[in-house]
């Protein structure tokens, strides 16, 4: 399997550890396949029983062989048998699925190590990237941007391996409580955190401009594990395929699924495009967001419009207040036809000077070829749906994934009959303010976490100025050497 950028009109191929440990393309594109493999009902039927007899990490190990063709199929076996273990993950089955009722469901994505669904990704990529940088004998300086998840994700899949360090950035007072204390408490040697003074969105702008240094990236051994790292994607197209095998095992027919994706980034739910191009029976991704409504916007405008920070709302689902979704190039180079002039142009130019529209048949196009169905969610909605969820099926659910269950909704109402699984984004004790707002009460604290916020904080205030970022990682790594 090669890999090419959507922004490359020569279709340069890459392989896939090559584009591992690289991030961003060199013309700062995003890597892509060169083809999508096809599933059939054989195949599916095949992994269903793999699923139920070995496991979560035998069948994960059975898709990223589709993908990667220069690591040994042994290899990615024991690379996907340490990444998806229990007790690492809470529950055995790693991603469970919880039927709620009135064709609604739950896909457990949570059970990792920090509470949030980029836990599925990211303990892969920390054996990958072990993986390939021993087999190189080389080092990697990861740097990230988080809204929320990602960044705790990233650092406890990352800490203490070698080779490997992490950097951070942060929206400074973005993030709530929890999640600040599950990075900032981590004290490791190749941990840096770094809160910006800024939103999300200037925290990912920095990312790509340290990233679109080629020099500065090339001496400094910088690599990314964002949602534009191809693997982080290939990682999660898994869980669709065991979610859609749990709830078709629980319906007794092997029918399509519908799943609801509370996205701001446009990377979990462009995994789910994958999967359905793929040939996963999925009936229809439902896109959720909340008031930062930029990608709804595209999908019933065919505007996309993203936004600058004073126009960027800090919500109650914060890990969703994004306007400038990095990862939605890669569904809009499948929407384009391929274009990598066309996509260069609209997300090299255009972006940059405040957005672009296309035609009415691409915005057709995107629902009837792809599947797509959006809805935005309010501060007033998330608390309405958790206090339903919560007293119609004793079911509590953080405020993302109650942004999901209302759009979800929206999309019932508007004619979707296939079951809906709501792909949960964390657990509700990462969200305490809002779930006491919404019930009454604190969300209960698993035991696990019991003392995430008694411990210190480390962390480094910089300006949202990539040059200062750049000279930081230097200095770190100098000092660290």
């Amino acid at each position: 399997m090669d890999y090419i950028s959507t922004r490359d009109p020569q279709a340069t191929p890459a392989k896939f550890t090559d584009i591992l440990l690289g991030g961003l393309a060199p013309d700062g594109g995003l890597y892509v396949p060169v083809e999508y493999p096809q599933l059939d009902a054989e195949v599916l039927e095949t992994w269903r029983e793999l699923l139920h007899e070995r496991g979560y990490a035998a069948l994960a190990a059975e898709v990223l062989k589709l993908y990667i063709d220069d690591i040994p199929a042994a290899d990615l076996e024991a690379i996907t048998a340490r990444a998806y273990t229990h007790p690492t993950f809470s529950s055995p089955e790693i991603v469970p699925a919880t039927q709620l009722g009135d064709a609604l469901w739950v896909g457990h994505l949570s059970e990792g190590p920090t509470a949030a669904f980029k836990d599925m990704a990211m303990q892969l990529l920390g054996e990958l990237f072990e993986y390939e940088l021993g087999r190189r004998g080389e080092s990697l300086n990861i740097l990230g941007a988080t809204s929320g998840d990602t960044g705790s994700s990233a650092e406890f899949a990352m800490r203490g391996r070698a080779g490997v360090r992490v950097f951070m950035l942060t929206p400074a007072g973005r993030m709530t409580p929890f999640q600040q204390a599950q990075m900032f408490g981590l004290d490791d040697p190749n941990i840096f955190n770094i809160a910006l003074d800024g939103v999300f969105d200037d925290c990912q702008d920095v990312v790509k401009a340290v990233s679109g240094d080629a020099d500065f990236k090339a001496t400094h051994r910088i690599g990314a594990v964002n949602s534009i790292n191809w693997a982080r994607l290939l990682a999660q197209v898994v869980y669709y395929v065991a979610l859609w095998i749990r709830v078709t095992d629980k319906l007794g027919a092997a029918q399509p699924v519908s799943f609801a994706v509370p996205t701001g980034n446009f990377g979990d739910i462009c995994a789910g495009h994958i999967a359905r191009q793929m040939g996963l029976p999925i009936d229809r991704l439902v896109l959720a967001t909340n008031e930062n409504d930029v990608l709804d916007e595209f999908f019933r405008t065919g505007n996309y419009r993203p936004r600058p920070a004073a126009e960027t709302f800090k919500t109650s689902s914060p890990s969703m207040d994004i306007s400038r979704a990095s990862n939605f190039e890669r569904f809009a180079f499948d929407l384009l036809g391929r274009d990598a002039s066309l996509v260069g142009e609209l997300f090299g130019e255009k972006v940059r000077a405040g957005g672009f529209s296309v035609e009415q048949d691409a915005v057709d196009a995107a629902a009837q070829r792809y599947g797509f169905v959006s809805g935005s969610s309010t501060h007033a909605d998330r608390l309405a749906t958790i206090k339903d969820v919560y007293e119609r099926y004793g079911y509590l659910v953080d405020p993302h994934t109650a942004d999901g269950i209302k759009v979800a909704r929206m999309a019932q109402e508007e004619g979707v009959r296939s079951e809906i699984v709501c792909l949960e984004t964390a657990l509700p004790v990462k969200f305490a303010e809002t779930i006491r707002e919404a019930i009454g009460q604190e969300p209960p604290v698993p035991p696990r976490f019991a003392d995430v916020m008694d411990g210190g904080r480390f962390v480094t205030d910089l300006p949202n100025d990539a040059a200062v970022v750049k000279d930081f990682i230097v200095r770190s790594i100098e000092h660290s050497a």
